[in-house]
């Protein structure tokens, strides 16, 4: 998709079309998570620090994110896919690779199939994408990347979609730059380019030997075959989950360890019920902080049984936080749940006539400095009335929405709900001014 996100908040509210518009964290510490093209023609870039993006465009008109409004017009984008193929692979919000190789008998060739998707998804979401194609993934990726609008008016015409012929690969792919490869980050690019490499053409022409000396055996032979235009992988229809994670950013650094572990809960419960709607548990708690000179550090614990459960997953990332200074300042937090399996696929448990706590957990925490004070036992597993009511909280937030019912610690005096909302995941957001004439929009959108 084309500026995702900056392109729904332009389709819901009109009066942003044609304006250079960011979304994302609005505060001093928020990043870029789209943005318009006319912002982009002013060096504005996604994962830019929004404070750099208003230095760069100070008339821009700064959104906070509305993840769940992205995710709404996302499932619509994916139900139109679904009708071309059915062999999607959705990889984030806004991009999905497509099979189509039994889709081209019915619906003609690939360069057809690809204007039909951008068409249908232009005149039925009022949006629009950028199609490439390819007979491998990473191709078709670089593709699409090279269909997209110009920005400023710069670059090449592609009207959105771009096929890469058979036999033509090599010709297309070897003067893209060498960070166009997937695998190859900043450090890696400057590494290649200080011998010499500055093309994926220069990297398919370099010795073998001098490449895994740069970048080591097992990512020298995978970056060597895609310079080739090799990529075995296929599309999966379902992309394994590998983890579930939440962290916050905070607008000023926090040092105060109990409202810390408020924050931990708010976390956990989150992570918990996409576990939980996933149908999925996990076994590994990892506690993520970084600190005002951003430095960034991570405890993990592994539990006997896999965990879906909001509260001893915070319990297990409160006795996480205890290792840390928080002293020094914590800027950001976060809670991840890894070693995932099947809801209800872990370890058994042996049934007990005591079944109101647990047993304590014998988790045993990786990484941890053993600063701070040391800890209760963590229960392995909720009691029944817990596992109860954790049901009965799922299924009201199912009818009455996420915020409807949540944890007692999360309320504020005045009964608002404290803690991260998942449209802050870009950081925190304060009020703006709003550009427009007559506009008094805060950075939340005024939604």
């Amino acid at each position: 998709m084309d500026a995702f996100f900056a392109s729904v908040e332009a389709l819901d509210d009109p009066n942003l079309r044609g304006r250079p518009l960011i979304v994302g964290g609005t505060g001093r510490r928020g990043v870029v998570a789209s943005c318009s093209y006319e912002a982009r023609a002013f060096g504005v870039r996604s994962a830019m620090p929004s404070a750099v993006a208003r230095r760069l465009c100070p008339d821009a008109v700064f959104v906070a994110g509305r993840y769940s409004r992205y995710s709404e017009v996302s499932r619509q984008m994916h139900q139109i896919f679904e009708r071309f193929t059915p062999v999607v692979e959705g990889i984030s919000l806004d991009e999905a690779f497509l099979d189509i190789t039994g889709s081209i008998r019915l619906l003609g060739p690939p360069p057809a199939i690809a204007a039909a998707i951008r068409n249908t998804v232009s005149a039925e979401m009022g949006l629009s994408c950028s199609v490439g194609g390819a007979t491998v993934k990473f191709l078709a990726k670089l593709a699409s990347e090279a269909a997209k609008p110009p920005v400023g008016g710069r670059g090449p015409q592609t009207n959105g979609v771009l096929i890469v012929e058979p036999g033509d690969e090599l010709r297309f792919l070897h003067p893209q730059p060498i960070d166009a490869l997937w695998g190859v980050g900043p450090a890696t690019a400057r590494r290649l380019r200080q011998v010499g490499v500055a093309t994926i053409g220069d990297l398919a022409a370099m010795d073998p030997e001098l490449l895994e000396s740069v970048v080591g055996r097992s990512a020298g032979a995978h970056l060597a075959n895609l310079s080739r235009g090799v990529d075995g992988r296929s599309v999966e229809v379902q992309r394994e989950t590998k983890s579930v994670s939440h962290e916050e950013t905070y607008p000023t650094d926090r040092r105060d360890a109990q409202g810390l572990r408020t924050a931990i809960l708010g976390m956990a419960d989150s992570v918990a019920t996409r576990l939980r709607q996933a149908h999925l548990a996990g076994r590994t708690v990892t506690l993520k902080v970084r600190f005002g000179d951003f430095s960034t550090h991570t405890r993990s614990v592994t539990s006997p049984v896999a965990l879906d459960d909001g509260a001893l997953i915070a319990r297990h990332g409160a006795a996480l936080l205890d290792s840390f200074d928080v002293g020094r300042g914590v800027r950001l937090l976060g809670v991840g749940v890894t070693n995932l399996v099947a809801a209800g696929a872990g370890p058994a448990e042996q049934l007990r006539l005591d079944l109101s706590a647990g047993e304590p957990s014998r988790a045993v925490p990786t990484g941890a400095s053993g600063r701070g004070r040391p800890s209760e036992p963590v229960p392995t597993r909720p009691s029944v009335a817990a596992t109860s009511a954790r049901a009965a909280v799922d299924a009201v937030r199912e009818r009455f929405g996420p915020a409807a019912v949540g944890p007692a610690a999360l309320l504020e005096r005045r009964g608002r709900r404290a803690g991260r909302r998942d449209d802050d995941r870009w950081g925190p957001s304060e009020p703006t001014p709003d550009p427009r004439p007559g506009g008094d929009r805060s950075a939340g959108g005024g939604r």
